[in-house]
């Protein structure tokens, strides 16, 4: 494995990585690397170890063996270069926050004391411009649909500019055809950053996934035909592909 920082250091590596939350085994020998320009896949049980896999990714959570690196660094050293999006964001619905307000909030590590500029302005209008929503600036966020919510914080991630995007399971509180717009749209961010999510839409997964990596205590990256073949091994049903991305 690479091990220094770089152009050729991967954009995520885990060596040798155990985790437990107190007494209870949660990742058990990780060995993975996920190399640059790669949309990966994250499958796996509830409680198999999916978001924990992101948070240490992410720095929130540290090995209790093992080591992690983003792009051939520890974690909390490249956390402005990595964007996330929670699988469940809550927000005051009487707090009067706009999308603008909302998405800025993806630029507030750049700020000490929180004032934003014409440069952060910018990154917030394109990435609202990203996800479809050119224009939803002035709107209250509370009174968005859940799908709209949806592409608000994927926005917000964006607008930090990263250059490694983070997603658990994006598309968990909206309707199928939201699901497929989320999708199409992680493809076309592919296109200039590392995209990683946990999903447990199996039709996206088989339909167009590029490396899927199964968690259920114990992490393998496997091909996405044998996934769709032996779908018993993490636990989803098998729907109709969505086919590849527009």
């Amino acid at each position: 494995m690479t091990g220094g920082a770089g152009p050729e250091a991967p954009a995520i590596a885990f060596e040798g990585v155990d985790f437990a939350y107190e007494s209870r085994p949660v990742l058990s020998d990780v060995n993975l690397e996920i190399r640059p320009e790669d949309l990966v896949y994250i499958v796996g049980p509830n409680g198999g170890g999916k978001s924990t896999l992101l948070k240490l990714v992410l720095g929130i959570l540290r090995p209790s063996r093992g080591r992690v690196r983003v792009f051939g660094r520890p974690p909390e050293e490249l956390i402005s270069r990595v964007g996330y999006v929670p699988q469940h964001a809550t927000f005051d619905a009487h707090f009067p926050a706009t999308v603008n307000d909302v998405v800025l909030m993806g630029r507030a590590g750049r700020h000490v004391f929180g004032f934003y500029g014409a440069a952060d302005h910018a990154a917030a209008a394109k990435a609202l411009g990203d996800v479809g929503l050119k224009g939803f600036g002035k709107r209250s966020f509370t009174g968005l649909s859940g799908g709209e919510r949806q592409r608000v914080l994927i926005a917000r991630a964006l607008a930090s500019e990263p250059a490694l995007l983070l997603l658990d399971e994006p598309m968990a509180h909206v309707d199928y055809e939201t699901s497929r717009d989320i999708h199409h749209l992680l493809h076309e961010v592919n296109e200039r950053m590392h995209v990683v999510l946990v999903s447990h839409h199996m039709e996206m997964v088989c339909g167009a996934a590029r490396t899927v990596i199964t968690v259920n205590r114990k992490v393998e990256v496997l091909p996405t035909s044998e996934v769709c073949a032996n779908l018993a091994l993490v636990g989803h049903e098998r729907h109709e592909p969505l086919g590849t991305a527009r």
